[in-house]
């Protein structure tokens, strides 16, 4: 299995929201919920439109681990929430294929991946990107890894540190920055 990596250039992740938001509201709210909550694509694809109509956080049991998580809806989502679930009952799914089945793993991968190819992303992109995206960034604002570890259930901050990225950047600024 290949280790996928964030978006960590802002402006290649808004090129992406731009390029989804001409193709499918869909797409565009997998990638934003992927972005913005930092869940794992598997408990992205298992939503109800009742998770989150007229709602102000999200509350799941999450599929890898078992544990409860409870997060805020954030001012970017919310809007889009609303306008998407307009006219769906609360106990379909969020996101759908054309057929009206729940959307997989396998599907929002595709979406994700096509997508990228489209915008001319290099990074190595998989679901997990969604989610390595959200921590990047969260990072980057907050410099807060113990918060970060928290949200990701990780054991510790080296773990949560490496998962993002932000090791190698680290790295990678270490060896810039030193010339003997």
């Amino acid at each position: 299995m290949t280790t996928v990596e964030p978006i960590r250039n802002i402006e290649n992740l808004k090129k992406l929201e731009r390029y989804l938001a001409k193709k499918s509201p869909r797409d565009l709210l997998l990638l934003t919920i992927g972005t913005n909550c930092g869940l794992r694509i598997s408990d992205i694809v298992a939503l109800n439109v009742g998770d989150v109509r007229n709602k102000t956080h999200i509350q799941i049991i999450e599929k890898k681990t078992g544990k409860f998580k409870k997060f805020p809806i954030n001012a970017k989502l919310k809007p889009m929430f609303e306008e998407f679930t307009k006219g769906k009952r609360s106990d379909e799914p969020l996101f759908t294929t054309l057929f009206k089945n729940r959307l997989d793993r396998f599907g929002a991968y595709y979406i994700l991946k096509t997508a990228c190819k489209a915008v001319k992303l290099e990074e190595k992109i998989g679901t997990h990107t969604m989610r390595k995206t959200f921590g990047y960034h969260h990072y980057k604002k907050f410099k807060d890894v113990a918060m970060l570890q928290k949200i990701f259930n990780h054991s510790s901050p080296s773990i949560t540190l490496r998962y993002i990225g932000i090791e190698q950047d680290q790295i990678d600024e270490s060896y810039t920055n030193f010339i003997l």
